[in-house]
């Protein structure tokens, strides 16, 4: 996140005429079926059956060990300067690219020009521009789960403008065209693969495959749909323009998605794609309102300028224009739900879950089947939040499930220094800390408490801030520990990617009560929760909710690791030796800035990171970006991959076998000019001539994409 253009910060139709997995698995009973959530070596799975639909939903009930099943590779060295322009895996596995921005991955689709003249109407049916967060969604064949054919959604999060046009951005002037090509290549990429004779490929006539853009229409739900606040200009959106049609939406519709960073799936089988830094995309021709206004204040909390982070779109789509459209930035900061095995079906964008810089939605069904969603606000200063459903998970309907997202509450969380924390509710007849209820807090007042609580959806930030919750370092990625052999402990775990401004001033000060504090401006003190002044290397928190439900309101927590350089030469602080404690040999899995977290379906937990990528400066020593794997009990990391030059390693998912590995590398070479686009990389084409399928792979320019990964032996990845 360093980039000019990235800053810090109902019904299922499936044309195979199958049933949908998460149909046939959702008919078994939930205490057998949690083979998503659960530890299983390669051992357990043979002896449960193997990878069917009955081996996998009774792993749980084989002998497993009493910890997890440990971590069993070499890991590899740090990726110093000069950076290679590759990908480094550990010996004995092999990575090839299965997909890269600019591929063709649905009917019609067009190839990849090296020169960046494919236009956008040929954008809309390639893969988007800068993966991020992703998920395998596995066919059913026969009672089995397939491991070699699914369907991959993946995150498109921003785009690089000087590489995405052969002039770049400015070049020849700014033109529609060139907006429509930026707006199709964010948002999400859905795409069949297929391994064929060991080979991962992209099925490029797949009826799956799709683009959802910043244009994609797209339905508002929840407790904000419809708000005055979510009515916003109507157009009519072609190639050639935006056209105002002079009417108003009635706040239940919206187009596109922007900014689609970390993700999300529901048990029943749905993707949830996060919108994270959608400010940025907009701008305006003339002044905003002052920040006295609701209109002012509501940018202000949510970093929205005149001049955006340097797009271009409000110049020619005055869709984007706040000075003419002003509520149109409420169509954004949501997750959205989609449906991947539907081409047909609208996303749906779910208010309930609050309006955020949403960074992933990880879900948890405690034994009760009640289900909750953690999420996290990636920008210094923000917070920490869960989404509790207000009706229980219907592990055997399907169709039960389709609006639990729109009913519930959403919790913020505070970390108090007793190493204990509450879940603040964010509902009309909360508390605030000035002892005043929401409901009759100015900024979310309204002619009933339905007005209300969509106030505070739509102002999720300023809600937050009335209630006292913590200001963490950047909370991004948020993953949940398997629970198996009768532990139903319910472990969250949350990357904190960094806070420069933690602890550095003499005077602290914190995001204000009344919610009119300027994003990221504030300059907190630490805490308990947040220990180091100047963390730029980041840690991992964690939590355990009490009475091992995820309906608890309090929780124990404390820190997993602080990241950091074992070989630092920087100067200590009073709260901060920059060294971490992070547990590898001698310093050899030292990382900093940990964004993407996820746990693997052995218990590993997997840390991805995301700095300036290149071993300059600060990272000197811990060199490029990179994915390390950790063992939650004892806490050991290693190093299983390093990127190529100036990448954001992100994105990652894995086959129900554990035996192919996805892992997304964004913005390689980032920084190049439209003059020299391969100025600092020409990833992936200065590491393999053809894709994991054997098809050519040109370069010219570097190119976002998702690498896939396997043992060369044929076994469990990690094992």
């Amino acid at each position: 996140m360093k980039g000019n253009s990235h800053p810090n910060n109902d019904l299922t139709i499936n044309p195979s005429g199958n049933e949908s997995i998460y149909d046939v698995i959702g008919r078994v009973e939930i205490s057998r079926r949690r083979f998503v959530q659960g530890s299983a070596s390669a051992g357990m799975l043979a002896a449960a059956g193997g990878i069917t639909l009955s081996g996998l939903v009774n792993t749980v009930h084989a002998a497993a060990p009493a910890a997890t099943p440990g971590i069993n590779f070499t890991g590899v060295p740090a990726e110093t300067a000069p950076v290679v322009d590759a990908v480094v895996v550990p010996e004995g596995y092999t990575v090839n690219c299965l997909v890269a921005w600019g591929d063709p991955i649905m009917p019609g689709g067009a190839a990849f020009k090296a020169d960046a003249t494919n236009s956008a109407a040929e954008q809309m049916k390639q893969y988007g521009m800068h993966t991020d967060g992703m998920h395998f969604f596995p066919f059913p064949s026969r009672g089995q789960v397939l491991s070699d054919r699914g369907i991959l959604c993946a995150n498109n999060e921003y785009t690089h403008e000087d590489i995405l046009f052969p002039d770049g951005q400015v070049g020849n002037g700014y033109t529609i065209e060139k907006c429509r090509k930026s707006q199709s290549a964010h948002g999400v990429s859905i795409l069949e693969v297929r391994r064929v004779n060991g080979k991962w490929s992209v099925v490029q006539n797949s009826v799956y495959g799709r683009r959802l853009t910043s244009n994609t229409p797209m339905r508002i739900a929840g407790p904000a749909a419809g708000h005055p606040l979510m009515q916003t200009k109507e157009f009519d959106i072609k190639d050639n323009g935006s056209f105002a049609t002079g009417k108003m939406t009635d706040g239940f519709k919206a187009h596109g998605t922007i900014n689609n960073c970390a993700n999300g799936v529901t048990p029943w089988g749905t993707y949830l794609t996060c919108e994270e830094n959608w400010n940025g995309n907009f701008g305006a021709n003339a002044a905003l309102p002052s920040g006295t206004t609701e209109a002012g204040k509501l940018y202000n909390r949510y970093g929205v300028t005149k001049d955006g982070f340097g797009y271009r779109w409000h110049t020619v789509d005055p869709r984007f224009d706040l000075a003419f459209n002003p509520n149109e930035t409420n169509h954004f900061g949501w997750v959205v739900e989609v449906d991947p095995t539907d081409p047909k079906s609208v996303p749906v964008k779910r208010t309930a879950l609050g309006r955020i810089k949403h960074e992933s939605a990880q879900y948890v069904v405690d034994r009760a089947n009640h289900l909750a969603f953690y999420m996290g606000d990636d920008e210094r200063n923000e917070y920490i939040y869960k989404f509790v459903c207000a009706d229980k998970y219907n592990p055997g309907n399907r169709a039960a499930n389709r609006d639990l997202l729109d009913k519930g509450t959403l919790y913020v969380a505070r970390f108090d220094a007793s190493m204990k924390g509450v879940w603040l509710p964010l509902t009309p007849d909360s508390i605030g800390v000035d002892g005043v209820a929401l409901r009759d807090n100015p900024n979310f007042a309204g002619a009933d408490d339905a007005e209300v609580q969509a106030k505070i959806l739509i102002k999720t930030r300023m809600a937050a801030d009335a209630v006292g919750a913590t200001m963490m370092d950047r909370p991004e990625w948020t993953g949940a520990r398997p629970r198996v052999n009768g532990n139903d402990e319910i472990e969250v775990y949350c990357t904190l990617t960094n806070n420069n401004r933690r602890g550095s001033s003499t005077t602290p000060s914190s995001n204000k009560i009344d919610g009119s504090t300027t994003a990221a401006s504030a300059r907190p003190a630490v805490d308990a929760a947040n220990p180091r002044e100047d963390n730029i290397y980041g840690h991992i928190i964690r939590w355990r909710e009490d009475g091992q439900s995820v309906l608890a309101t309090t929780f124990e927590w404390d820190i997993f690791v602080q990241a950091g350089d074992s070989n630092t030469t920087k100067t200590a602080r009073p709260t901060n030796d920059y060294k971490g404690d992070i547990n590898g040999a001698d310093g050899s899995c030292d990382f900093g800035a940990p964004d993407g977290l996820w746990f693997d379906w052995f218990g590993r937990l997997w840390v991805q990171t995301d700095q300036v990528g290149d071993g300059s400066g600060d990272w000197k020593n811990i060199g490029a970006n990179s994915l390390s794997c950790a063992d939650p009990v004892s806490k050991q990391f290693k190093r299983f991959l390093t990127g190529p030059n100036r990448c954001e390693v992100t994105g990652i998912t894995m086959t129900p076998d554990g035996k192919t590995l996805f892992v997304g590398v964004q913005h390689p070479g980032e920084d190049s000019s439209a003059a020299n686009p391969a100025q600092f990389s020409n990833w992936p084409a200065s590491q393999w001539a053809t894709r994991a399928d054997g098809t050519p792979l040109p370069g010219g320019r570097p190119r976002s994409g998702v690498v896939v990964i396997t043992k060369n032996d044929g076994g469990i990845i990690g094992a």
